[in-house]
């Protein structure tokens, strides 16, 4: 699979300042202590000893610049900006290469790079938020040695909702981690006291007025960094509960296929035991039947699961956000015109249950106004909207439980 700015993201492994740290008191035991505790808390072997850098935080921008060169065709990353943009989960004028870099550099304390399976920690860091960033990375490292986590991230298939949640397991297990070995120093464990897990959740987002960059970026952005981490904890959390330390290994061995199994964990627990197989979608087609992408480029591919669809929700829709949690599957595609550029956004989406639908299709249509420039509607029926925006014309259509749209139609008499 090619890399994703998801997929840069996830390896840079942006420590956990977005937790309140905990009163328990500085860290002060040496990597090879934490590593030794955190392989008691997991039951995990050490295999090899950690190599550790420091780098400048001046240093860090350009560093992470030139490895995502090295590793993100710039294609790849205007094609997921304009999928982000075409959403309508980015402004229009968003620049996805630059507000990724610049959150990275705000945000770390210290990365784990699990290409060359060495410990980065950043200097001018106080000594509780490098002795918190270096339990959270170390817990990492000894994942990384037991599962391949560059492998475990790649084989995603690409799939923007699995990476998400592949996300999550990564980052909500580190943290699950750094907050039980925490704990455990004051006598505490998260395995016993649920509330504990609670007050680690409510805290992600605690630094907010402290990083400008994170403050002042789109919603979804702030939410996609923080939801690895708070939502990833309570994941672990009832894994762990439900399966012990086996669950440790669990999340990696049989990931969950979507933020949906991590915002609701008994259903990814209720899939494992089952087996149950993710639904197909089928995406709508243009006029033209079979032969409608001649003259097209395939520019990308994807799910949007239940934290995409809570983000338009929250963002376009008066409609609750627990409509979101009534998704069952979501896919969509992206071409583009060869002669005019013009890009076709091909969606779908499956519901729970024919009225959840419905009400997904009524909020829709505040989600296409909103997004939207220039959103004029021409034809609406309780099965059936239709209008134009400054991409072309769109169709958005309710059928039974499911809802999909064609956006970026040509106008018609124009191709």
């Amino acid at each position: 699979m090619k890399a994703t700015m998801r997929t840069f993201f996830t390896w840079a492994a942006l420590a956990a300042l977005f937790f309140a740290p905990a009163p328990v008191g500085a860290q002060t035991e040496s990597p090879a202590e934490i590593l030794t505790e955190l392989s008691k808390i997991t039951g995990w072997k050490i295999r090899k000893p950690v190599p550790q850098d420091t780098m400048s935080r001046d240093a860090l921008k350009a560093y992470f610049e030139k490895r995502m060169g090295e590793m993100v065709d710039p294609d790849d990353i205007r094609i997921e900006e304009l999928t982000l943009r075409r959403f309508g989960l980015v402004p229009r004028d968003f620049n996805l290469k630059e507000s990724t870099l610049e959150l990275m550099t705000e945000q770390a304390a210290a990365f784990y790079d699990y290409k060359k399976d060495r410990m980065v920690m950043l200097d001018g860091q106080g000594s509780l938020m490098q002795g918190i960033a270096l339990v959270h990375e170390l817990a990492h490292a000894l994942a990384d040695q037991q599962v391949d986590l560059d492998q475990y991230i790649r084989k995603s298939n690409q799939s923007d909702d699995a990476v998400l949640a592949r996300q999550a397991v990564m980052e909500g297990q580190a943290t699950w981690l750094m907050s039980e070995f925490m704990a455990r120093k004051a006598g505490m464990s998260l395995r016993t006291s649920q509330g504990l897990v609670d007050m680690m959740g409510r805290a992600a987002g605690a630094g907010a007025g402290q990083f400008p960059v994170f403050d002042q970026s789109p919603l979804y952005m702030r939410e996609s960094l923080l939801f690895p981490y708070a939502e990833g904890l309570k994941f672990q959390q009832a894994v762990v509960v439900k399966l012990g330390d086996a669950g440790f290994t669990t999340v990696f061995t049989t990931p969950p296929q979507t933020t949906q199994e991590i915002l609701h964990p008994e259903r990814y627990l209720e899939r494992i035991a089952s087996k149950r197989v993710q639904p197909d979608v089928t995406l709508p087609q243009p006029e033209g039947g079979k032969n409608w992408s001649k003259g097209w480029k395939a520019l990308s591919d994807g799910t949007a699961g239940e934290f995409d669809h809570q983000m338009l929700l929250r963002l376009y829709a008066k409609e609750s956000e627990a409509l979101a949690a009534e998704w069952v599957a979501g896919r969509y595609d992206l071409y583009e015109e060869k002669k005019t550029g013009r890009v076709l956004l091909r969606y779908a989406s499956v519901w729970s249950s024919n009225e959840a639908a419905a009400k997904f299709f009524a909020a829709y249509r505040s989600v296409m106004e909103g997004k939207s420039e220039g959103c004029a509607f021409t034809g609406e029926t309780t099965g059936e909207l239709a209008g134009s925006n400054s991409d072309g014309r769109f169709v958005v259509k309710l059928a039974g439980a499911t809802v999909t749209s064609l956006e970026g139609l040509p106008l018609a008499g124009k191709q």
